[in-house]
């Protein structure tokens, strides 16, 4: 059943990418840990999205599963706040892995292909609020955005990624088994506050190879209004 799944998984997120409207990128955050033994199809999943230009996927491994015999090696304590706020904003009690935020709006808890390729379809339909420009610049990028009218406060982000990582899991709920883990979160960093009255334009440190993607979204942890990706 789950091969049949991710089949029809890939069959409708490939309509969707032909079809894709003017809704720019759909950030799609997995949150996910090497030792939750339900994680790696939600992580294989992710890595079906990695080469797609309609869709960031990105990978933020919680350290919440750490207790029970292995210590994620990529897992990020903020990692597991920025969940926990999620939830918060949702009304919900509880968090859980694997879980997929869509656009920062809809949750999808476990691996539930159809339902994240339908999200993906849904969010890249929409015309997105914000057009937001990022640009390399040496070790910086330079971000800008036009004003927008009767916007509400949005936080603008910077976040880093590892492309691909294979990690030989030696204990915990995955013991024996080897994982390859895409677009491994390695920097969460919030770079200030925008209401949208004024244009954007900031400049932000970005030293290294490892891709850049820029996030304008609602403060509070709300809907995701813009996003920008430099691989």
């Amino acid at each position: 059943m789950r091969g049949i799944l991710a089949a029809a998984f890939l069959a409708l997120t490939a309509l969707t990418h032909q079809a894709q409207g003017q809704g720019g990128p759909v950030v799609v955050e997995l949150y996910t840990s090497q030792g939750c033994s339900s994680c790696p199809p939600a992580d294989a999943l992710l890595a079906e999205l990695a080469d797609r230009d309609d869709v960031i996927p990105l990978a933020l491994h919680v350290d919440y599963w750490d207790y029970i015999g292995w210590k994620d090696s990529h897992a990020n304590p903020a990692f597991t706040t920025r969940q926990k706020a999620y939830a918060r904003a949702a009304g919900h009690r509880t968090i859980y892995t694997p879980q997929m935020i869509v656009g920062g709006k809809d949750h999808v808890v476990g691996y539930k292909p159809m339902q994240l390729a339908k999200l993906i379809e849904d969010h890249g339909d929409r015309t997105a609020p914000v057009e937001v420009l990022v640009t390399r610049n040496g070790g910086a990028v330079e971000i800008s955005a036009p004003a927008v009218a009767g916007a509400s406060e949005m936080v603008v982000q910077l976040v880093r990624y590892k492309p691909k990582d294979t990690v030989e899991i030696r204990r915990g709920e995955n013991a024996g088994r080897t994982i390859t883990y895409v677009n491994i979160v390695t920097e969460w960093r919030n770079l200030g506050a925008w209401d949208g009255s004024e244009p954007l334009a900031m400049t932000a440190e970005a030293e290294g190879e490892n891709p850049v993607v820029v996030l304008v979204q609602k403060s509070g942890h709300g809907a995701v209004q813009a996003a920008a990706h430099l691989r």
